[in-house]
């Protein structure tokens, strides 16, 4: 096995990893939240718009992971320069903006909450906008391989 295919082969093994635990998140974990929150305070539904946004990351987080796995596939078959991995780092590009969007919606939401409520919110706005720092890096980062991915595409000959 050349380093290539070895190095995709673990990469796409870590994108299947991550794919699973997002899952978990999805199948488990949120429902698990909002049976213990509607145990503890019958009635309220101030959870559901913070759930609503973590399901809308966790989608568009997945669909990351799938364009990821399919790069992979583009660069395994030396067809990285092509337009599909273009049209993959457009999605990419577009998730990571639906992904910050769902976590602004949830800052709005949980400081409209602190402020009917008297609740410190502090603490999760703060690890909201670190996540957004996080996603604008990584938008960032698609948006350095997408611009010279883009001009050697426009340089080729297209073949009609």
């Amino acid at each position: 096995m050349n380093v290539k295919l070895g190095s995709t082969f673990f990469l796409k093994v870590i994108a299947i990893l991550i794919g699973i635990a997002v899952l978990m998140l999805c199948v488990y974990w949120f429902p698990a939240a909002a049976r213990s929150d509607a145990i503890e305070r019958p009635g309220d539904y101030s959870l559901y718009p913070l759930l609503a946004c973590g399901y809308g990351i966790c989608i568009a987080f997945s669909v990351v992971l799938y364009q990821v796995f399919k790069l992979l596939t583009y660069i395994e078959k030396n067809n990285i320069f092509s337009e599909l991995s273009l049209q993959s780092l457009k999605l990419i590009k577009k998730c990571a903006f639906a992904v910050i969007f769902f976590i602004l919606l949830a800052i709005v939401y949980l400081r409209v909450l602190a402020q009917f409520t008297g609740d410190d919110s502090a603490g999760p706005i703060s690890l909201g906008l670190m996540g957004i720092l996080a996603t604008s890096v990584f938008i960032a980062l698609v948006n350095v391989l997408q611009k010279p991915l883009k001009s050697i595409l426009e340089e080729q000959p297209k073949n009609d």
